[in-house]
């Protein structure tokens, strides 16, 4: 099974009908989609997911089309935000205040033009650490905050693809869990993605429903990448 050719198109959100694809994109137009679906065909089972996390998305599909985006952008004012057409780089003004939106400070909003220290958008948070960690960030170059901020620059640089595997792994499993649980081959499918054991992933996968196993291999892809750290076939727990 060949992987499948990068898709640049800003998708966000999918949704099934049974075990066939029936919209990708926007949330909006997904949720539209489905509420269309759901009316010409109310006994079947559908399900929204991020199409990037797999997180499963639940939504209130009754009323209008304007009523089901206007509970939207209550419920989901985030998703809503990354659905937008990337040409719009200005942020919606009706998300300000939502939770989790973070609102421009006045250090990240104003370009700093003369001399002095630059504005850099830092955030103050608590940090716990032994009297000896410290010390010794203390003594480093520009103090505790200048050290901290290198330390964890580097461990993202170190960590990067294997942070990436990790994820790509465990956005497919939550995919599989919910799509494919009762399909013959699941568990050792998901021993082999986890043992990052592609060919046996796909030849398990292979007799799956089509779509499904597309979608697989677009969550999959970072998956089989290489790592140094030794990595273990458990299933995550429930």
């Amino acid at each position: 099974m060949s992987p499948p050719s990068p898709d640049t198109s800003p998708v966000d959100f999918i949704a099934f009908e049974g075990s066939r694809c029936l919209a990708r994109g926007g949330l909006a137009e997904v949720a539209l989609r489905v509420k269309a679906a759901t009316e010409a065909r109310p006994l079947a089972r559908f399900m929204v997911f991020n199409a990037c996390t797999s997180e499963v998305l639940d939504f209130d599909l009754r009323g209008t089309p304007q009523e089901v985006l206007a509970r939207l952008a209550v419920s989901h004012p985030a998703a809503l935000a990354c659905a937008a057409s990337p040409a719009d780089s200005t942020p919606p003004t009706d998300l300000a205040g939502a939770p989790g939106a973070e609102t421009p400070s006045e250090d990240t909003s104003s370009a700093k033009t003369g001399p002095g220290r630059p504005k850099l958008g830092v955030v103050a948070r608590e940090v716990t650490l032994l009297p000896r960690h410290w010390a010794w960030l203390s003594s480093q170059p520009g103090g505790a905050s200048v050290a901290l901020r290198k330390l964890v620059e580097q461990a993202r640089k170190d960590s990067q693809s294997q942070d990436q595997r990790r994820l790509s792994q465990e956005a497919t499993y939550r995919f599989m869990s919910a799509m494919a649980g009762c399909l013959e081959g699941f568990e050792e499918a998901a021993r082999a993605l986890f043992a990052s054991d592609r060919p046996r992933f796909e030849a398990l996968t292979a007799p799956w429903p089509q779509d499904i196993q597309i979608h697989l291999q677009h969550l999959a892809q970072a998956a089989w990448m290489p790592s140094d750290v030794p990595h273990s076939p458990e299933l995550p727990h429930a």
